[in-house]
């Protein structure tokens, strides 16, 4: 069975985030007034498994082993089939 992956990626709380506040700062700029700008990652993929656990077992494995860094990023994963 196939599924579609989306694992959402972003800086945890606290974290400096310079490419956010570059955002920030350009938006003023051009005359917006935002606050609390963040940003965040969104990978997509499918896989071919046998049923939505194993998916969700073998994206947590990327999640900790590649696409981001437990100790800075926090990351959601949506799975649809």
């Amino acid at each position: 069975m196939i599924f579609n992956v989306e694992v959402k990626i972003s800086l945890k709380k606290g974290m400096l985030n310079p490419e956010s506040s570059t955002i920030e700062r350009a938006l003023d700029l051009l005359g917006y007034k935002v606050k609390n700008t963040d940003t965040i990652d969104i990978i997509t993929f499918q896989m071919d498994e046998e049923n939505e656990g194993k998916v969700l077992e073998e994206v947590e494995d990327m999640c900790q082993r590649l696409l981001c860094n437990p100790v800075i990023h926090d990351y959601e994963i949506v799975i649809r089939n």
